[in-house]
C-alpha cells in the first residue's frame, strides 16, 4: 500500500471511530432520555463506556501520533470523564512501540548532515524513552564538543520518521470531528470545539518543532532555573535542529517512583507539597508553565547536600518543553481570584472568579451555583484525597442529583489557553495524590493564597478609588439618560411588540401533533424491546414501525420552518 493510501486509511479509521461513537452517545445520552427512556441508557452505561475506552486504547496504540496525545489528555480529565474511561487510558505513554534504531539513524544523520559516528563519540541504540512523536537515546559528545560545552553525557531526541505527515492527517480528522461536535447544541452552548481543536493543533505543531522546544527550555531556565529547587537541562545547540534535539543528560529519580524516593531518604509527601507549590508559581506568578508535567517529564534529583531539617537535599528537574502554556495577565488575575476564594471557602467569590476567568458567560444566573459551591465547601472543603475516598458514594450521588441540573443549565465555555491550564492542573493534582494519598489540595493552596491575599490587599485603595470614579461617572450621566427616555415615550418612538396570535396557534397545533407522534414512537419501541426476547420477529417489526412516528416527531418542525409556516 502506498504512503498516500496509508494516510487516507488512517484518516478514515479516526473519523469512522468518532462517528460511530458520537451516534451511539447521541442515541443513549440525548435521544432516549428525551422520551423518558433514560433507564435504558443508565442500565448499560458503565459497560458501554469501558468498551469505548478499550477500543480507543487499541486504536491509539495502533495508530500512534496525536491519538496517543488525545488519549493522554482524556486519561488526565478525572474531573470531567468517568473513571471507566480514564482508568482504561492510563499508561498510554508507556505503550508506544519503539522505532528500529536503523530508521532513527537515517532521520538523525539527514538532519545533522553528518554520520552519527562523527557527531557523537557514541550513541546507545537502545531507546531511553519512546514517545508518540519522538524517541530518546543516550549519547556521549565528542571530546572537542565536550570541552566546548562543558558537557559529556547527553540525551539525543529524534523525531519519528514521517511524523509531520501523520500529525497533518490526525489534525484534519480532529477538525472534522470538532465540526460534528459543534453541531450538537449541548456541546456548542458550552465549548467552541473548532477553536479548541485549533488550540490543540497549535500546541501539537509546536511540539514537533525541536527548535521551538529548545527555546522554551532556555526561557523556562531563565524564569525558574536560578531558583533553589528547580533545574533545567542545557541545550547543545551544535547538535540541535528542527527534528533533532540534544540535551544534557539529567536522568534521575522519576517523581512518581515512591520506592526510589524513600531509598534516597526523600519523603514523598514533601515532594508532593513542593511540586504543587512549584506548579502554582508557574501558573499564577510568571504565567509561563510546563503543560505536560507527567511522571516521565519530572525528575527528583538528589544534590548531595543536606537540608535544614537534616534530610537529603534535592531539587526538581523538568524536561520536555514541547508543550508549554502561557497565562495572559487578565486570565492570571481571574485565576488568582479563584484560588483566593477556594482557600477562603467563599462560594460566591469562587463563582465570581470563574466568571472573571471567562468560563461562565456574563449572562449566566449563578445564584443556585453559589449555593451549591457553599454547600460543597461546607461538606467536603477540608478533605484530602484519602478522606474523600471514605465518603459514602450515596452522599456524592445525592449532591450530584441535587445540583447536576443547575450546573448543566449554565452557559459554560472554555476560554483561550484554558485547555493547557486544565491539563497541567489535572496532572499536578493526580501526581500529588499518587505521591501522598493524604495529600490535601487545600493545605497546598492555603499558604499560597494567603500570600496572594497580602499582595492583593496593597491594591485595595486603588481599586476603591477606581470604583468611586466609575460610580460618579454613571451618576453624572443618569439625568440626561432619563430625559432622553422620557422624550422617546412622549414622541411614541418606544413601542412594545407582542407575538402574532395566529402563528402561536399554528405552533401549538404542530407541537401537539409531534407529542402524539413521540408517544406513539415510545410505545412501539418499548413494546418491541419487551417482546423481542420471546417473539423476535414481532418485536423487531414493532421497533421498525416506530421509525415512522419518530421521523414525524423529529422532522415536522424543521419542515415547517423551511416552508415558512
Amino acid at each position: 500500500m502506498t504512503d498516500e493510501a496509508l494516510m487516507k486509511a488512517r484518516y478514515r479509521r479516526i473519523t469512522r471511530f468518532a462517528a460511530r461513537y458520537l451516534v451511539q452517545a447521541w442515541w443513549y445520552e440525548l435521544f432516549l432520555p428525551r422520551f423518558g427512556l433514560g433507564w435504558i441508557s443508565a442500565r448499560g452505561r458503565t459497560r458501554r463506556l469501558q468498551r469505548i475506552a478499550q477500543r480507543f486504547h487499541v486504536l491509539a496504540v495502533d495508530l500512534g501520533g496525536l491519538m496517543i496525545k488525545v488519549g493522554q489528555f482524556m486519561s488526565s480529565r478525572l474531573d470531567v470523564l468517568p473513571p471507566e474511561i480514564t482508568k482504561e487510558l492510563e499508561g498510554l505513554q508507556d505503550e508506544v512501540p519503539a522505532v528500529p534504531f536503523a530508521q532513527m539513524r537515517v532521520r538523525a544523520e539527514s538532519e545533522l548532515g553528518m554520520p552519527l559516528e562523527r557527531a557523537f563519540a557514541s550513541v546507545d541504540e537502545r531507546p531511553l524513552a519512546a514517545a508518540s512523536l519522538g524517541q530518546a537515546h543516550r549519547a556521549v559528545l565528542t571530546e572537542s564538543l565536550a570541552e566546548e560545552t562543558g558537557l559529556s553525557a547527553v540525551v539525543l531526541k529524534i523525531q519519528r520518521p514521517g511524523i509531520d505527515r501523520i500529525v497533518d492527517v490526525d489534525l484534519r480528522a480532529l477538525r472534522k470531528v470538532g465540526v460534528w461536535l459543534s453541531r450538537v447544541a449541548l456541546v456548542r452552548d458550552r465549548v467552541d470545539m473548532p477553536s479548541l481543536v485549533e488550540e490543540f493543533a497549535v500546541t501539537s505543531l509546536e511540539e514537533i518543532d525541536y527548535l521551538h522546544e529548545a527555546a522554551n527550555s532556555e526561557r523556562f531556565a531563565a524564569d525558574f532555573g536560578g531558583e533553589d529547587g528547580v533545574a533545567v537541562p542545557e541545550v547543545v545547540w551544535e547538535r540541535t535542529t528542527r527534528r533533532v534535539l540534544t540535551l544534557q543528560d539529567v536522568t534521575a529519580i522519576k517523581i512518581n517512583d515512591v520506592d526510589a524516593l524513600r531509598a534516597a531518604g526523600i519523603d514523598p509527601s514533601q515532594v508532593a507539597a513542593r511540586f504543587a507549590a512549584v506548579m502554582f508559581d508557574q501558573l499564577f506568578d510568571d504565567g509561563f508553565f510546563h503543560a505536560d508535567p507527567h511522571p516521565g517529564n519530572v525528575f527528583v534529583t538528589p544534590t548531595g547536600g543536606t537540608a535544614s531539617d537534616g534530610t537529603p537535599a534535592w531539587r526538581f528537574t523538568f524536561i520536555d518543553f514541547g508543550m508549554m502554556g502561557e497565562v495572559p495577565p487578565g486570565l492570571r488575575r481571574g485565576l488568582r481570584r479563584v484560588l483566593i476564594a477556594a482557600a477562603s471557602r467563599d462560594g460566591k467569590g469562587l463563582v465570581d472568579g470563574i466568571r472573571d476567568v471567562g468560563v461562565l458567560l456574563p449572562s449566566a444566573d449563578t445564584m443556585q451555583l453559589e449555593r451549591a459551591m457553599t454547600q460543597l465547601f461546607s461538606r467536603f472543603g477540608g478533605m484530602g484525597f484519602a478522606e474523600l475516598q471514605e465518603v459514602d458514594p450515596r452522599e456524592f450521588r445525592a449532591f450530584a442529583i441535587e445540583f447536576g441540573d443547575v450546573v448543566r443549565a449554565l452557559p459554560f465555555q472554555l476560554p483561550e489557553n484554558f485547555l493547557l491550564i486544565v491539563r497541567a492542573m489535572s496532572l499536578t493534582s493526580g501526581m500529588c495524590s499518587a505521591l501522598d494519598p493524604a495529600f490535601n489540595i487545600w493545605d497546598a493552596v492555603e499558604p499560597y493564597a494567603q500570600r496572594l491575599i497580602r499582595e492583593e490587599s496593597g491594591n485595595t485603595v486603588q481599586a476603591f478609588a477606581r470604583e468611586v470614579g466609575a460610580v460618579a461617572g454613571v451618576t453624572a450621566r443618569l439625568p440626561r439618560r432619563i430625559d432622553n427616555l422620557i422624550e422617546r415615550f412622549e414622541d411614541g418612538s418606544v413601542s412594545v411588540q407582542t407575538p402574532r396570535i395566529e402563528r402561536r396557534v399554528r405552533d401549538l397545533e404542530r407541537m401537539v401533533r409531534r407529542v402524539v407522534s413521540a408517544v406513539l414512537f415510545t410505545g412501539l419501541l418499548i413494546g418491541g424491546i419487551l417482546l423481542q426476547a420471546e417473539q423476535a420477529v414481532f418485536g423487531t417489526l414493532l421497533m421498525i414501525a416506530s421509525i415512522a412516528p419518530l421521523s414525524h416527531a423529529l422532522l415536522a418542525g424543521a419542515i415547517a420552518r423551511r416552508n415558512g409556516l
